[in-house]
């Protein structure tokens, strides 16, 4: 009865944007409602994109957070072999592959709902991907690949969070490795070069030249930070506040007035004592 009773949910009734298929999905059997994936092939003009090949990439929006690339990588291997999943903030152009990011920093942590781009083996993969929608709710979390949501997810992402001394110092001999190997060989280029000319005749100047740099000893840049250290302190000290600024104009008008004034009587003086010769 209750499957004769159930109703095909179609695109328009989900809400999906026009020119994207809505697919059901569900966190486990226990979820009343489910959750639409909104799906459509991914197209651009040839060239702009070689991570994502045009005909064998599903792009789809909507993907809840507890969704993982395991989790899509999952659902859509029933359609056909799942090549690559790459999960997104937000839709963009491909970019080549990066370097194997770290461990233990510059993490960026994504919330909220994201995209996702699939790449299939096959092309007949896309097409039936589309096919989802006219099926039942797909489950995300399932007794063999079950999803870690509320507490278990805290105590998994603490778990996670504490770091292991090992993998760590490991991580920084490797960083250091390669950016000792890169500081040598541009070195090695820098000495190369030495004393070549362009192609306009010019000879680029290194520090490893006939009259390289001398090195600031840590004395004399003590020196140096400690001179500019007195000379901020007293501007700063001179005129720290505006009023203190306009204060300090007016004792200078003050005085010149003062000046003024005592010069005028010194002058009246001299004059009633005819010794007043201006010429």
């Amino acid at each position: 009865m209750a499957a004769a009773k159930r109703k095909h949910v179609t695109t328009a009734e989900a809400g999906a944007p026009a020119g994207y298929t809505a697919i059901p999905v569900k966190l486990s059997e226990k979820q009343q409602s489910p959750h639409y994936l909104y799906v459509k092939e991914h197209k651009v003009r040839e060239g702009t994109d070689t991570t994502h090949p045009p005909n064998r990439t599903l792009f789809v929006l909507n993907i809840p957070p507890y969704c993982t690339k395991a989790c899509l990588s999952r659902l859509f291997s029933c359609c056909s072999s799942v090549q690559s999943v790459n999960v997104c903030e937000k839709p963009g152009p491909g970019e080549k592959p990066e370097a194997p990011k770290s461990k233990f920093f510059n993490l960026k942590t994504v919330t909220g709902f994201r995209v996702a781009y699939v790449v299939f083996k096959n092309p007949a993969g896309v097409q039936a991907a589309k096919s989802l929608s006219l099926q039942g709710p797909l489950m995300i979390s399932s007794e063999s690949h079950p999803v870690k949501t509320g507490i278990r997810k805290w105590i998994a992402s603490y778990a996670a969070s504490v770091v292991d001394p090992a993998e760590l110092k490991a991580e920084v001999d490797t960083f250091m490795q390669t950016y000792d190997k890169k500081i040598a060989e541009e070195e090695a280029k820098a000495e190369k070069e030495e004393g070549i000319p362009d192609e306009e005749g010019w000879v680029k100047v290194t520090r490893k030249g006939r009259r390289p740099g001398l090195p600031r000893t840590e004395a004399a840049s003590l020196r140096v930070l400690e001179r500019e250290k007195r000379k901020r302190a007293r501007k700063e000290l001179l005129n720290f506040y505006a009023w203190q600024h306009r204060e300090t104009k007016r004792e200078n008008i003050a005085q010149l007035r003062k000046k003024f004034e005592e010069d005028k009587q010194r002058i009246v003086l001299m004059r009633a004592q005819r010794k007043f010769r201006p010429y």
